[in-house]
């Protein structure tokens, strides 16, 4: 079966942008955009119903610059490291992509349910959006926990 991983040296091109936007997107959390310079760019897209603005939904309008790309560059840099090949790409490590796959879809929607039952109004939109990102966390560390793991077994054998 052919595979669709990117070439390895796109794994290093994902670290660089993923571990900043990381770092970047943790400081946003913890003391959010008010100690920031944060430009603002005039932009098209969807701005939410037409009830609440009376404005049409579908406009050019100013968003933040920061946050946006700080999430772009997480996201295109986790699919990078997630979707690119390792130095030695076999079947086994084809298994270990699979297994952390699907432990980290598990482990994302079974955080979704808790937080559905347990946060609520429009906390729960923060939620969502920082659910977009969990499935690329889990499955890193979960993958490279792995590997690590294999590698030590491999030695001590």
């Amino acid at each position: 079966m052919k595979s669709l991983l990117l070439p390895q040296v796109y794994k290093k091109i994902g670290w660089f942008m993923l571990f900043p936007a990381f770092i970047a997107g943790l400081y946003l959390l913890i003391w959010g955009t008010a100690n920031t310079y944060n430009p603002r760019i005039k932009t098209y897209g969807y701005f939410g119903s037409v009830f609440a603005s009376g404005k049409p939904v579908i406009r050019f309008d100013y968003i933040e610059l920061i946050p946006n790309l700080f999430s772009i560059l997480f996201l295109v840099g986790g699919i990078l490291v997630m979707f690119s090949k390792e130095k030695k790409e076999d079947e086994y490590i084809n298994q270990i992509r699979l297994n952390a796959l699907q432990y980290a879809v598990f482990v994302n929607y079974i955080l979704l349910f808790l937080c559905m039952i347990s946060i609520h109004s429009f906390e729960f939109l923060n939620v969502l959006f920082y659910n977009l990102f969990t499935i690329i966390i889990i499955y890193i560390l979960r993958f490279h926990f792995l590997i690590y793991k294999n590698s030590t077994n491999n030695n001590e054998q």
